[in-house]
């Protein structure tokens, strides 16, 4: 699969299929199942997703919880004293140490090294100082802010909901719980395990009460969810670092489901990430609970060790998400589920439909 490119995971997608809103309920979203021995296709809603499981399998879930990571500052230089005008957006993407951050500002071009920048109040008042200490490519930038007494809480007073950037609208208050999954807990994603926005309390408990049993893992999504590929050769991709923990109950829980051959099914392409990793770092053993990070990118080719079901949004053109999902079920059979989706009008990305590939 090495001779792969880029633009052979390209499909078109009309503008108005791109969801802008979450269904009006949540959980009352489509969802299209994909035999991947047959390529064989069913129209479904995620109402049924309990009765796709078989009892005795293990749903995975990632907990991590998105944080309002977008913030507005106005930026003074080395040389001005008087803050100059017009806000700069800043991204956060990743914590380093000493209250560092790695981010994307925009406009990159006005935000050099050195460079001081305030964080105002809706009031007015200044919430927030840092001061860039490194300059990126593509408008990264470590930044370091000046310590505050509980910065997550200065966060959620002034940051915004990191939605996407197909999303064309500002963030709004619904947004604070519906690009949340119910079943967030460790806050520090920059954007939402999207396959897990489908599920409610009601699912969880339908899904319990089928004999299935349900274990977390923590993968905090990061700056390449926003960052587009920018090489033509699908072996030249090369992903940023995820953030991620695996817990002494969900260790256990995945060495029991392989030792009892019993179906591994994963919420979302961030719980494939972190379980493929985890088996590839295992080396054939028991998997360790353990924090670490990871790089992994899974194209057409990769071997899966763990993962024997997989429930995920549809994803971009183009996009390292989708070459995930092509390696599972493979390329041509994910691409025809992906036409049937555009002709049947799914909804696409993060507020939109789901499919499930068993």
């Amino acid at each position: 699969m090495s001779d792969l490119r880029v633009t052979d995971f390209d499909f078109d997608l009309p503008l108005e299929l791109i969801a802008q809103e979450p269904p009006a309920v949540r959980g009352q979203s489509r969802m299209l199942t994909v035999d991947r021995q047959t390529g064989a296709l069913r129209d479904a809603s995620f109402a049924d997703f309990a009765a796709q499981l078989n009892p005795g399998d293990l749903l995975v879930l990632n907990d991590t919880r998105v944080i309002p990571a977008r913030l507005y500052a106005q930026r003074t230089t080395i040389r001005e004293r008087q803050p100059s005008t017009g806000l700069i957006e800043v991204l956060l993407t990743e914590p380093t140490n000493d209250n560092c951050w790695r981010a994307l500002v925009k406009p990159g071009k006005r935000v050099q090294v050195g460079d001081r920048l305030v964080f105002p109040s809706a009031a007015g008042e200044t919430e927030l100082e840092a001061e860039v200490l490194e300059r990126g490519e593509f408008g990264e930038r470590l930044i370091r802010f000046a310590p505050v007494n509980d910065f997550f809480a200065v966060l959620e007073r002034i940051g915004h909901m990191p939605l996407p950037p197909y999303i064309h609208r500002d963030d709004s208050a619904s947004d604070r719980e519906r690009y949340q999954t119910v079943f967030s807990r460790e806050r520090g994603s920059v954007a939402a395990p999207t396959a897990g926005l489908h599920f409610t309390p009601q699912v969880l408990d339908a899904i319990t009460a089928r004999g299935v049993e349900i274990v977390r893992i923590t993968l905090h999504v990061g700056l390449g969810t926003f960052a587009p590929l920018r090489v033509e050769r699908v072996d030249e991709i090369h992903l940023h670092r995820e953030r991620y923990t695996l817990s002494a109950d969900a260790a256990n829980a995945l060495n029991a489901a392989v030792r009892e051959h019993r179906r591994i099914v994963a919420v979302g392409t961030t719980v494939v990430r972190t379980l493929e990793h985890c088996a590839f770092e295992a080396h054939g053993q028991p998997l360790e609970p353990h924090s670490g990070v990871t790089q992994i990118f899974i194209s057409p080719g990769f071997e899966f060790s763990l993962v024997g079901a997989l429930l995920t949004n549809f994803h971009l053109p183009q996009s390292s998400l989708l070459m995930l999902v092509s390696a599972f079920a493979e390329r041509e059979k994910v691409l025809a589920a992906y036409r049937h989706a555009v002709q049947q009008k799914y909804r696409f990305f993060s507020y939109g439909d789901c499919m499930f590939l068993y």
